[in-house]
């Protein structure tokens, strides 16, 4: 099995989205420099530095499947069935998921059993790649659990001063992090990989 991973953009104070699910400091580095990066669906591409480029390519080629949330699946209505990353997701939550035009992809698995089982269904997809974790509730959940290896964040130098944070309460306390194994240094963005402490 690969390693399951937390990959979110953040601000300098940990937040992934205002508190109204707004994104537009965050996501700048995506239009940043004149690397085309597509994606898949219907996701326009990227025009990333180079140092971004490599990167996002670099974890685009080892992720093999995502858990998602139910809050980022509504917000991009199931990304239309198919996730930018090109990879299949698995969805938890506990409420039935109607009117979604996700519905019917093969890339989508809905799980309403539990984190555990969401994780091993993602691992079973993956195979020997990454599985990997979206941000904010899912993440805690998954750490919680004991099944996160690492965190990556990209570091995006602005104060948000509040919103959704990256991890919730529901993480059972402080995440505790090695020293940084990734550090890319780019226009409006800094990537980081930390292997998770246990």
């Amino acid at each position: 099995m690969g390693q399951v991973i937390a990959s979110a953009t953040t601000s300098l104070d940990g937040f992934i989205a205002r508190q109204d699910h707004g994104i537009d400091e965050l996501f700048g580095w995506y239009e940043a420099g004149d690397v085309v990066v597509e994606n898949h669906g219907d996701l326009p591409p990227f025009r990333l530095t180079e140092e971004s480029a490599a990167y996002w390519l670099a974890w685009r080629e080892q992720l093999g499947a995502l858990v998602v949330g139910r809050e980022l699946f509504d917000l991009t209505d199931g990304w239309g069935g198919k996730h930018p990353l090109g990879v299949p997701f698995v969805l938890l939550t506990h409420r039935p998921v109607r009117d979604s035009a996700a519905l019917g992809s093969p890339d989508l698995v809905v799980m309403h059993e539990g984190v555990l089982e969401a994780v091993a269904a993602a691992q079973e997809l993956a195979g020997d790649k990454v599985v990997g974790v979206a941000a904010g509730t899912i993440a805690s959940q998954v750490h919680a659990a004991g099944l996160l290896d690492a965190v990556n964040v990209d570091l995006v130098p602005v104060f948000l001063g509040g919103g959704r944070p990256y991890f919730t309460a529901q993480a059972g306390g402080p995440v505790p992090l090695g020293d940084p194994t990734v550090v890319v240094p780019s226009r409006g963005v800094t990537h980081l990989s930390f292997p998770v402490r246990r």
